[in-house]
């Protein structure tokens, strides 16, 4: 057996849907013998996804399954290996290096909050 990495996209639509797009893109871990086999196992869970339920403002949130968008391989499962990467060209590098920081800082103080509690 294989593990290979999918990306399953859905849309989000909120009550009448009069809000900014929402997609959400998830990536799965899919262990199967084959690229092929992996990828029908992606379509599966992308289809299992789809929901409907009540937002704090009870209304219907409808998560559509869109597609397997894609499926790679992982060639090595061990510790540190890469499974997902992206290259972004943020508007301003300060910003995006100041928000990066914060989030980096935030998300270690609630490890240590976590771990020392």
């Amino acid at each position: 057996m294989n593990w290979y990495l999918a990306k399953i996209v859905y849309q989000v639509i909120s009550g009448k849907g009069v809000h900014n797009p929402q997609v959400d893109e998830q990536f799965r871990l899919i262990k199967a013998d084959e690229l092929e086999w992996a990828w029908e196992k992606a379509q599966i869970v992308g289809r299992r996804g789809e929901d409907i339920f009540k937002n704090d403002r009870d209304e219907n949130v409808h998560w559509n399954f869109i597609a397997v968008e894609d499926v790679t391989p992982i060639e090595n499962m061990e510790d540190g290996s890469q499974i997902y990467a992206r290259t972004k060209e943020p508007e301003s590098m300060e910003e995006y290096i100041q928000l990066t920081k914060a989030k980096a800082k935030l998300l270690y103080a609630n490890s240590t909050t976590t771990i020392v509690a």
